[in-house]
């Protein structure tokens, strides 16, 4: 009786073993710590900045009219001038010698006077060749103006982007002050530069002129651009190696997430639209920890 005794007492024993060895081998389940993300419904639009200048087309060189000595220099480089300014004069050699003796004879003839040079633009001075006292020819280069009026910003235009640009659009350009301004698209370049493929673009700055010029700027060329769309962050998008299938990983309870096909729309430096299929505000979308993952994972979710 003590021998049955003893040989159930081990069957029990090694059965509560074998029971404990089964429940401490049962694998926990994996969960993966996910960020998520919810879609946008403020619209999408595509674009890209590109380059460009500002400059002149047109710097006025003001000559000499009379051969003579400059009797009087009334403009410095950097100045603002404006028509009709009187920028020299020039007192002829002839004049210079007889007039004070001519002069005298017949005052009323003012054979001595000095010759007005005259500017013939409104514009900046950006170079002044000549002093008081120095002798000129007629037709020498006396000064150089910047047409105000001739003031544009020069793009430098991708041929194969022209098809997002027209006559007469509205481009916003943005200076390197983080300042923004608006450009009117005046007129293209007739010719294509052979090296780069690019065409020049002019742009005139809407209202006042303030910018300095060989300024580079950003403008920028809206590409597409959906009101309506909705859009999820860029890294939330997944895709295979050719990147021709497209998914993203949605959140179905409060620890499961699966896979999701998509078809893209617009997309930009940190947005993709999607087309298909059709979400809502409610879908919580994976942010982060969805990369290599199956098609069902369950999840922990770190940040809402």
């Amino acid at each position: 009786m003590k021998k049955t005794f003893s040989i159930g007492l081990l069957i029990t024993v090694f059965f509560i073993s074998c029971k404990d060895k089964s429940e401490s081998e049962t694998p926990t389940a994996v969960r993966v710590p996910v960020t998520l993300t919810s879609i946008d419904t403020t619209g999408i639009q595509s674009y890209i900045d590109l380059n460009a200048t500002a400059t002149y087309l047109v710097k006025n060189s003001i000559k000499a009219n009379a051969t003579g000595y400059l009797n009087s220099v009334n403009v410095a480089t950097n100045d603002f001038v404006v028509n009709g300014k009187e920028l020299f004069s020039i007192k002829t050699r002839e004049a210079k010698v007889l007039g004070n003796s001519v002069n005298k004879i017949d005052p009323t003839l003012g054979f001595g006077g000095a010759i007005k040079v005259l500017s013939n633009t409104n514009g900046t001075v950006t170079m002044v060749n000549v002093q008081q006292g120095d002798y000129v020819q007629d037709g020498d280069a006396l000064i150089t103006i910047n047409d105000a009026k001739s003031f544009v910003i020069v793009l430098s235009l991708p041929y194969d982007l022209k098809k997002y640009i027209s006559v007469g659009q509205q481009l916003n350009v943005f200076l390197p002050d983080n300042s923004k301004r608006t450009a009117t698209v005046e007129k293209f370049s007739p010719s294509v530069d052979a090296t780069s493929q690019t065409q020049n673009v002019i742009l005139k700055i809407n209202g006042k002129q303030d910018i300095p010029e060989n300024l580079i700027v950003k403008v920028r060329v809206n590409k597409a651009t959906n009101s309506k769309g909705i859009s999820v962050p860029k890294l939330a998008v997944l895709s295979d190696e050719t990147e021709t299938d497209f998914w993203i990983m949605k959140m179905i309870n409060a620890d499961t997430a699966i896979k999701i096909p998509i078809k893209k729309g617009i997309q930009t430096e940190d947005k993709v639209e999607i087309l298909s299929p059709v979400l809502t505000v409610k879908d919580r979308i994976l942010l982060t920890g969805n990369y290599g993952v199956g098609d069902t994972i369950k999840v922990r979710v770190i940040k809402d």
